[in-house]
């Protein structure tokens, strides 16, 4: 299902979403969004809309509540919590929204004391919903190696192979990390990771350069080289995928039908080669060589695949603007781009989400901690849980 929306309303709702990545870049305000038709009026520019990956972030607010809500549970020296101090955790307005999930999942959560009882009403997880709780540990063990490959990953991409710490935290849960991950990971590893302090900010060095590692998720899904060889007199594909060691997987909207011109210079783009994102930026002037800005599009491409869910809001690609060289038009890149990257602006942020990590609404590849995830929504119930879990 796909629904339109104009370019001016993207980039109003990116404004009103408190969405400075795009508002302030250079040349933004000056983006033509409507041209001449034959008859000289205007018409607009249109972005399609696809109502799967809108309903990734719609579906994402209930289980949001409950895991923030376990883990709130857990910290707790009881493993529960007065109802009359949950205020405190999440603040008055949120309150409310908490309370009417505590008493809409019996399955997860209990309420106790109260009433007759001389304890005042604390809420706490059910039996089944500890019992599952138990397995986060297990997935935690199994997430360090990953964290550690792609915290790696995350500093090679940088220019100087070093990012601030600060950056790092405001995607700290997107990667997966833990809250304490400066001390339970970075501290752990010296041997891959140093802090130091630069014009006042405290930066996480990579220690050493891990070739090995310097290959993208594009790559790593590529066919084999055999089968990337393109035909001779092989038909123009009506959906811009070409096999190639340079292309991308696109996957364009219902509503889109390019026309063949618009084919051609996509086919031309997926053959082109460019530079790896792993080499430094510095070299590369993306604002005036077409390799440059297709290696751009590989960076946005490969940062967002070092995330669990293959997202990023808007606000947090614009954190690593400088250390990745990232392109100054980046909205135009995104919607340029929209076989690749797609811009939904439902949920508190609009966010940018890699189509080809998603079917339908459902994420493909699932790391450790989001099987957990999903194993302990399901506790939800089946009707809404399956809207959650692939």
């Amino acid at each position: 299902m796909c629904r339109y929306l104009t370019l001016s309303q993207l980039r109003t709702s990116y404004r009103n979403n408190g969405m400075q990545i795009f508002d302030g870049l250079s040349g933004y305000r000056s983006t033509q969004i409507m041209h001449k038709t034959t008859v000289g009026k205007p018409k607009q520019k249109v972005y399609h809309r696809v109502h799967e990956l809108d309903r990734v972030m719609e579906l994402q607010k209930k289980p949001l509540l409950i895991l923030n809500l376990k883990s709130i549970i857990q910290s707790q020296k009881t493993e529960s919590i007065l109802l009359r101090d949950l205020e405190k955790e999440v603040g008055f307005v949120q309150k409310w929204n908490y309370m009417a999930v505590i008493e809409k999942y019996h399955p997860i959560f209990r309420v106790v004391g109260g009433e007759g009882s001389r304890s005042p009403p604390a809420v706490t997880l059910s039996e089944k919903a500890k019992k599952i709780a138990s397995l986060e540990s297990e997935a935690l063990v199994k997430m360090e190696p990953v964290l550690v490959r792609n915290l790696k990953k995350l500093l090679m991409l940088s220019v100087d192979c070093r990012l601030p710490l600060d950056t790092i935290q405001s995607v700290a849960a997107e990667l997966g990390l833990p809250s304490d991950f400066k001390n339970s990971l970075i501290l752990k590893y010296p041997e891959f990771f140093r802090l130091d302090v630069f014009n006042g900010r405290v930066y996480l060095h990579l220690e050493n350069w891990d070739s090995s590692l310097a290959v993208t998720a594009r790559e790593e899904m590529l066919p084999p080289i055999s089968d990337c060889q393109p035909k001779r007199g092989k038909k123009i594909s009506k959906d811009g995928n070409f096999s190639g060691p340079f292309a991308f997987r696109l996957k364009y909207p219902i509503g889109f039908r390019p026309n063949v011109s618009y084919l051609e210079e996509v086919q031309r783009w997926q053959k082109m080669d460019f530079p790896s994102p792993y080499l430094n930026a510095r070299r590369f002037e993306a604002a005036a060589d077409p390799k440059a800005r297709k290696r751009a599009v590989a960076v946005l491409h490969e940062l967002l695949s070092l995330t669990m869910e293959k997202r990023l809001t808007s606000a947090q690609i614009d954190a690593f603007h400088s250390e990745y060289r990232l392109p100054a038009r980046l909205l135009l890149c995104l919607i340029k781009h929209q076989g690749i990257f797609y811009i939904t602006n439902k949920g508190v942020f609009s966010t940018v989400i890699l189509k080809e990590a998603y079917d339908g609404s459902n994420l493909i590849d699932k790391c450790p901690l989001i099987e957990f995830r999903d194993k302990f929504l399901a506790l939800m119930g089946r009707n809404e849980s399956s809207c959650v879990i692939s």
